[in-house]
């Protein structure tokens, strides 16, 4: 017993340990990155790849083997093909990525001010009953919806957001994606969602943002055109009539960067306001 307690603790065993929890660490990440995009359906037909590969091993399927292995020979290239965007996108974002971090008051300053601009236009629209959905990428990518929009890539402001949204402008009908403190797109489609747990008095705005809360961990303000009421969606969670105090603070802890959070927003909002778990 002893012997086998000092194997398990060698250091041999140890670098092994943190050599498989790191590949899952990247495995976990790239899941992560491809949600929401269409390299997720191309994993799909991967898999599906595979299960015929293993089914025709078992049945000595010779032909469909052969097949599928020419399949996986020449997969590399064709990602490579098909994905060439992506893959250059994702390597300038890697070449971004500053030696040394940015200090926690730079980041706070970056989440203050898209806070600030989503604030400023929340209450201009509120007060005036102007309908908006807008959507912040959080960890999962949403290129898959960002291909459905109108590209602007411009700094996010309040009047930028307000005149988005101006009824009857070529860019008000659809979600704002703001991504990394820019407005990505406008007018983009996001899915509807079909849950029955959404009241029947929301609208295709609210649906539409409980729909990308269950497919993507993105954080999702809506202004009610009817109301002018605010809700926020998240991660499958409906947050509904916030006031400014209460949307704030949600912001806040969501945006703000993770060593600043010393209080789980969430969890107040959702037993001091009408909140339903849409699952």
């Amino acid at each position: 017993m002893q012997n086998f307690i000092s194997n398990l603790f060698t250091l041999n065993t140890l670098t092994n340990i943190i050599d498989v929890l790191f590949v899952w660490f990247l495995i976990y990440k790239l899941l992560m990155l491809i949600r929401g995009t269409k390299a997720i359906q191309l994993l799909k037909g991967l898999l599906i790849i595979i299960i015929i590969k293993l089914i025709s091993w078992f049945l000595n399927l010779h032909t469909v083997a052969y097949l599928t292995d020419q399949v996986f020979n020449w997969a590399v290239i064709v990602i490579i093909i098909i994905f060439a965007p992506e893959i250059r996108r994702g390597l300038e974002k890697l070449g971004r990525i500053p030696i040394f971090l940015p200090v926690k008051n730079e980041q706070k300053d970056i989440a203050d001010n898209l806070i600030q601009a989503l604030d400023k236009s929340i209450q201009y629209m509120s007060k005036r009953r102007i309908g908006a959905l807008i959507t912040i990428q959080m960890d999962t990518g949403l290129e898959e919806y960002v291909e459905t929009g109108i590209k602007l890539n411009a700094d996010v402001t309040g009047e930028l957001l307000i005149n988005i949204f101006i009824p009857n402008t070529p860019l008000h009908d659809g979600a704002v994606i703001i991504n990394k403190n820019k407005v990505e797109v406008a007018a983009a489609y996001l899915p509807l969602s079909e849950s029955n747990a959404i009241p029947k008095k929301l609208g295709t705005r609210h649906r539409a943002a409980v729909g990308i809360s269950e497919v993507t961990d993105a954080l999702t303000v809506v202004v009610s055109e009817e109301t002018g009421s605010v809700m926020i969606t998240h991660k499958n969670h409906m947050l509904q009539d916030l006031s400014r105090e209460d949307y704030l603070n949600y912001l806040r802890a969501q945006l703000e960067p993770r060593e600043e959070k010393t209080k789980s927003v969430f969890s107040s909002l959702l037993t001091g306001h009408k909140g339903e778990n849409t699952k």
